[in-house]
C-alpha cells in the first residue's frame, strides 16, 4: 500500500492540538466527518467493588431490562422496502449470490463485521464497494502486507510548524466501510490495531481516544489455500467477526452473462445510493427491537453449550459468540419482514456465525470441518416448539 506524504499545511490536518481533522470529501463517496476525541471514561478507573454499591432492582424496575417497543406493521413495511432496495442494488454487480448479499446485509443490521475466506477474483472487493456505494458511505481499502504498520491504518501525528504542535492525521480506518484485504498477511502487531476499532468503534492514539464514524463495518478477506508468508488470526480477533462467509463461484449462467457484458466495473462506478446513512442507523436500532422468545434463547444457548462439552470440539463458542448469534438472529428476522425470531433463523445463521469461533480436536481451525461439525450439532439438538 502506497502513501502520499502529509504536510502540516495539508487541509486534512487540524488547526490546533486536540482537534480531529475533517476528511476532504472526494467523489463519488463523501467520507463522514470525524468526531471529537472521547472524554476520559470514568469506568476505566472504577474500583472493582463499585458494582457492590449498585442497587439491585427487580426485573420490572430495572431500566436496562425493560423491553423495547414492538415494531408495528408500518415500520415493518418501510424496513422491508429499504432492505429490498439495498439488496437489489448490490445484486446488480454481485451476480448469483443472493444468500451472501443477505448475510452481509444481516451483518450491517446487527452492527457486525464480516470475514470472507475465499480464493481471489470471486467478488470480495466488489461486494464491499457495492455495499458502501448503495448506502452512500465512505469506503477505504487497506492492502495488508508484512511491512504494514499500525500507524498506516490508524493514523499518525505530524508536527505543524505554524502551531508548533503535533496534530493527528487520520488513517484509512476512519471510514464507514473498511476492506481489510488479505488481513492474515500483516504481522500480529498490525492485526491487533483492529481489535479496539472492531470491538469498541474507537481508536486510541497517544493516550487519546477517537470515535470512528457510524456506521462502521470491517470486511476482511483471506485466502484459505495460501499460507506462505501469512500470520493466522488469533482467536481473540476471529471472535470479533460476526460472520465468516465464502462467496464461491457464481452459477454458470451468471458467469456467462458477466463474460459477455465485459464485467461490472463500469456499472459499479455508477452505482447510486438507495438507502441513506440515517436510514441504515434507524434499521440497526430497529433490529434490536425484534422479539426473541425465551425458549428460542434457550435453544441458542443449548447449541453453544454443545460445543463446550468436549466431543469433537477443542474450543467451544464463547459468550461473545452467543451474543453475536442472538443479534444476528434479530437482524435476519427483520430482513425477512418479521418482528419476531423463529428457530429457522437460528439454524440458518449458526454455521456462518459460529464456525470461525470454534476449533476441533482433529482438524483444528479448518473452516470446512468445523462447519460440518456444527451442522451435526444442529441436527442433534431438539428444536423448541
Amino acid at each position: 500500500m502506497t502513501h502520499q506524504p502529509i504536510l502540516a499545511s495539508d487541509p486534512r490536518s487540524a488547526a490546533a492540538v486536540g482537534e480531529i481533522p475533517k476528511l476532504t470529501p472526494s467523489p463519488p463517496l463523501a467520507p463522514s466527518a470525524a468526531r471529537s476525541p472521547l472524554p476520559a471514561n470514568p469506568a476505566h478507573s472504577t474500583p472493582p467493588a463499585y458494582s457492590a454499591h449498585l442497587p439491585h432492582l427487580p426485573h420490572s424496575e430495572n431500566p436496562a431490562r425493560q423491553p423495547l417497543a414492538e415494531i408495528d406493521g408500518e415500520e415493518l413495511a418501510a424496513t422491508a422496502a429499504s432492505i429490498r432496495r439495498l439488496e437489489e442494488n448490490v445484486a446488480r454487480v454481485i451476480r448469483g449470490k443472493r444468500e451472501a448479499i443477505r448475510l452481509a446485509t444481516v451483518c450491517l443490521l446487527a452492527r457486525g463485521h464480516v470475514l470472507i475466506e475465499d480464493v481471489p477474483g470471486v467478488g470480495k472487493t466488489t461486494l464491499a464497494q457495492a455495499l458502501a456505494r448503495s448506502l452512500g458511505l465512505s469506503f477505504q481499502r487497506i492492502q495488508f502486507t508484512s511491512d504494514l504498520l499500525p500507524s498506516d491504518i490508524i493514523g499518525v501525528s505530524v508536527f505543524n510548524q505554524k502551531s508548533q504542535a503535533f496534530e493527528f492525521v487520520q488513517g484509512p480506518l476512519f471510514a464507514n466501510v473498511v476492506l481489510a484485504d488479505e488481513i492474515n498477511r500483516a504481522t500480529p502487531k498490525t492485526q491487533s490495531a483492529l481489535l479496539e476499532a472492531m470491538s469498541e468503534r474507537t481508536v486510541t492514539v497517544e493516550r487519546r481516544r477517537f470515535e470512528l464514524p457510524e456506521p462502521f463495518v470491517v470486511l476482511a478477506t483471506q485466502n484459505p489455500l495460501e499460507f506462505q508468508g501469512t500470520f493466522p488470526l488469533p482467536e481473540s480477533q476471529l471472535d470479533r467477526f460476526l460472520m465468516s462467509l465464502a462467496l464461491g463461484y457464481p452459477p454458470r449462467g451468471d458467469e456467462r452473462e458477466l463474460l459477455l457484458s465485459g464485467g461490472v466495473e463500469n456499472l459499479l462506478q455508477h452505482l447510486q445510493p438507495v438507502v441513506s446513512q440515517p436510514e441504515l442507523l434507524e434499521l440497526q436500532a430497529r433490529a434490536q427491537r425484534v422479539r426473541v422468545a425465551e425458549k428460542l434463547a434457550d435453544y441458542l444457548l443449548t447449541l453453544a453449550e454443545a460445543t463446550r462439552r468436549g466431543g469433537e470440539f477443542l474450543l467451544g463458542v464463547s459468550t461473545r459468540g452467543a451474543q453475536s448469534l442472538f443479534r444476528a438472529v434479530q437482524a435476519l428476522a427483520l430482513a425477512e419482514g418479521r418482528a419476531y425470531a423463529v428457530p429457522d433463523d437460528v439454524q440458518r445463521l449458526a454455521v456462518p456465525v459460529l464456525a470461525h469461533r470454534v476449533a476441533l480436536k482433529r482438524g483444528g481451525f479448518d473452516l470446512e470441518s468445523t462447519r460440518k461439525a456444527l451442522e451435526r450439532v444442529i441436527a442433534a439438538t431438539p428444536v423448541p416448539l
